[in-house]
């Protein structure tokens, strides 16, 4: 019974597989700034989820668990800087529709 319960590195890495594949999907599919930011997001977290999942099932490594903090900062703060520049594109065309990306000027 307990075999049944445990939690083995392939599952960690076929949830990181799916999170990356909904990332994409969402990238490929919204033409919304917004729905293109939230697919990078799950891009970053399939990332990390292959960080811990690499770093938990190393003996003694915690090099893992150090890059995910890194890359949560970089998430933060690429999070930070798109929302700056998604107000000032809603400013110049009243939209957040990257397709209408080409009508800016300079």
């Amino acid at each position: 019974m307990e075999r049944l319960l445990t939690i083995s590195m392939s599952h960690y890495l076929v949830l990181a597989a799916f999170v990356f594949c909904c990332g994409l999907y969402v990238m490929t599919i919204k033409r919304n700034a917004v729905g293109i930011l939230i697919g990078v997001e799950l891009i970053l977290n399939a990332a990390n989820i292959n960080l811990i999942a690499f770093s938990r099932y190393q003996v003694g490594g915690i090099d893992g668990q150090i890059a995910a903090l890194f890359v949560i900062v970089l998430a933060a703060a690429e999070a930070a800087i798109a929302i700056a520049i998604f107000v000032n594109y809603y400013n110049n065309l009243a939209t957040i529709d990257v397709d209408r990306g080409d009508q800016l000027q300079g």
